[in-house]
């Protein structure tokens, strides 16, 4: 018996839009990360990219649980100079970039190699709610909010 192994087609790939207006990040982000590396089809293969493509809207709208969160979540950046440890907090991410908050908390729930890394390219997240993929015919995705 062979083992089976799944045709990929690179155009026929589904596109999913999620609604971050009022989502929690990291409940969210697991569904996309689950979306982006396939694991919810059948044909899934751990080190193939069988996933679909997600549109990620309205990312200044999301918010984290906790009353205190917001202040205590930080993101950590080294420029590799001594004292060069750059700290930013959640709060001051969403008033800079919110895209780069969700797409760096999907990020981190990929695997940590070429395939995680071409699987985050499949990732648009906008910051309002328009976006410039109308042309794909995007599936809307109401159960992840």
């Amino acid at each position: 018996m062979k083992t089976f192994m799944p045709q990929i087609d690179r155009d026929r790939r589904k596109w999913w839009v999620v609604d971050l207006d009022g989502a929690v990040m990291g409940r969210t982000a697991v569904k996309v990360a689950t979306i982006l590396r396939g694991k919810h089809k059948p044909t899934f293969t751990p080190h193939l990219d069988t996933g679909d493509c997600v549109i990620a809207i309205n990312a200044s709208a999301m918010r984290v649980t906790g009353t205190r969160k917001p202040q205590q979540l930080a993101y950590y950046h080294y420029s590799g100079y001594p004292g060069g440890l750059k700290k930013v907090t959640f709060a001051q991410q969403m008033q800079k970039k919110p895209e780069l908050a969700f797409s760096m908390a999907v990020r981190r729930m990929l695997p940590k190699n070429r395939l995680g890394r071409k699987l985050i390219k499949k990732l648009h997240v906008y910051a309002g709610p328009e976006h410039p993929h109308r042309a794909q015919r995007p599936e809307k995705l109401e159960s992840l909010t």
